[in-house]
């Protein structure tokens, strides 16, 4: 069944994010059309409150990175390798919602 939210994530990855180079450990790199911010941003915990993420993040796609995991790395074209710490699934009911990674400096 198709539902009302299918398709937003896209459209948001396309307008306000870019190609951002994935490194699963277990797989090949890729390039995926996503978003890349460094500024703190809020997000819902699993409980429903509003909390403020300090570190970088990288929105994603769940259909485009349905692997992605604690250890994998990204390279958003900025000069520096990031490592994904934490991932936060989107409560969002669409096929395309986003997963919420968040992100630590590694040196390359």
């Amino acid at each position: 069944m198709s539902s009302l939210f299918d398709g937003v994530a896209g459209l948001l990855s396309d307008v306000f994010g870019g190609p951002v180079i994935y490194r699963p450990k277990g797989g090949d790199e890729r390039a995926i059309q996503s978003v890349f911010r460094k500024a703190p941003l809020e997000a819902i915990d699993s409980d429903g409150h509003p909390v403020l993420i300090v570190a970088p993040t990288w929105r994603v796609r769940r259909d485009l990175a349905p692997e992605v995991a604690r250890g994998d790395r990204i390279v958003p074209g900025d000069g520096v390798i990031y490592e994904i710490q934490n991932t936060h699934v989107s409560g969002s009911p669409a096929s395309d919602a986003f997963i919420l990674c968040e992100l630590f400096e590694v040196d390359p």
